[in-house]
């Protein structure tokens, strides 16, 4: 029931009634319509661009591209667009947000805020509407880690909870030779498109990265020293680590995390499907922090605008074109928030 209510939810159209943080910038985009500008000017005088929407481009959030985006690193490197900061870039004490507010075309920088009054009129209503809504839920503070699975429907379904709980980070370890290929089409539903996804050879690297941006990482594990999930904290930055359908996690990873967890088990068979386990693990994770705190999309407006540019890049795979156009036309400098 939970998974079909989870589809219709995904499904339904966006009522026009609903109110959305982003509805007090409104008065301010009418005004920036009447008013001139660089950026409107190059929309108005590019027809071609301006038909961006209306034209019959097949949106690649449709196919599966996961078994293709674990298997090809120059597929993951494209998948992200907006400049992107080094872990060392990051302030003492504060959470880590990974992008710039800055896209680098071939010719120049351009702003988030000049990607979003770009790319607006090239995006039907609803689908704007929805971005919005999954940029003001989204967070950082809680991000999951797939080590060593082999089967790419597995990490296709967790790729799918992540984006539907607002979690945006999904890092993946795994050796090439041990993946075992599946059909797994529309596991994800497109759920990688959305996601910013790492890659990783070895769990030592992936974790000390982590750590350097603030996290702690709780690897699942079943022995003695292990807490279980509904005694801990989940409003500390956390990166959640599960294993391998057959073997759990490594030697390795067990060493270099911080504390191992648990979900708490009543059955005959004392485990999950990896899958699930991911799903149980990142639900109770939103649901502990938002009973702490009273929220989970905690972006600052700023950072909002940022991964809201970066959705607006991903629409569609030619939406970068119109960006790099516009940045070998304009005049002048670009504007930048940070």
């Amino acid at each position: 029931m939970a998974m079909l209510g989870s589809r219709a939810l995904v499904r339904a159209p966006l009522s026009s009634a609903a109110k959305l943080p982003w509805e007090a910038a409104k008065s301010r985009q009418e005004q920036f319509l009447r008013c001139p500008s660089p950026r409107l000017s190059f929309l108005r005088c590019h027809s071609s661009e301006a038909a961006l929407a209306a034209e019959p481009i097949e949106d690649f959030s449709c196919r599966d591209t996961v078994e293709e985006l674990l298997t090809k690193s120059e597929r993951i490197k494209g998948l992200m667009k907006m400049e992107r900061r080094e872990a060392e870039d990051m302030a003492r004490g504060r959470r880590w947000f990974p992008y710039l507010d800055e896209y680098k075309a071939a010719k120049g920088t351009v702003s988030s805020r000049e990607i979003v009054e770009l790319i607006d009129p090239h995006i039907m209503e609803s689908r704007k509407a929805r971005m919005k809504r999954a940029v003001a839920g989204r967070s950082y503070s809680i991000c999951l880690v797939i080590e060593g699975v082999t089967d790419f429907g597995n990490v296709s379904a967790a790729f799918r909870s992540a984006d539907a709980l607002g979690i945006q980070s999904v890092h993946v370890v795994s050796n090439l030779k041990n993946r075992r290929y599946r059909d797994n089409r529309h596991v994800s539903m497109g759920a990688e498109k959305w996601l910013d996804i790492e890659m990783w050879s070895s769990s030592a690297d992936c974790f000390k990265v982590l750590k350097s941006r603030g996290y702690r990482v709780a690897t699942t594990h079943l022995g003695s020293g292990t807490e279980s999930i509904y005694d801990m904290d989940w409003s500390m930055p956390t990166a959640i680590v599960i294993g391998n359908e057959q073997m759990g996690l490594s030697k390795e990873a067990l060493e270099c995390s911080d504390l191992h967890c648990a979900i708490p088990m009543n059955g005959m068979v004392d485990s999950f499907n990896v899958s699930v386990a991911a799903g149980i693990l990142m639900h109770h994770a939103v649901y502990d922090k938002v009973s702490r705190l009273g929220y989970h999309g905690d972006l600052s407006t700023t950072e909002r605008e940022i991964l809201l540019a970066e959705f607006f890049l991903r629409h569609r795979e030619n939406t970068v074109d119109v960006v790099e156009q516009y940045a070998r036309q304009r005049r002048g400098p670009s504007i930048s928030r940070m």
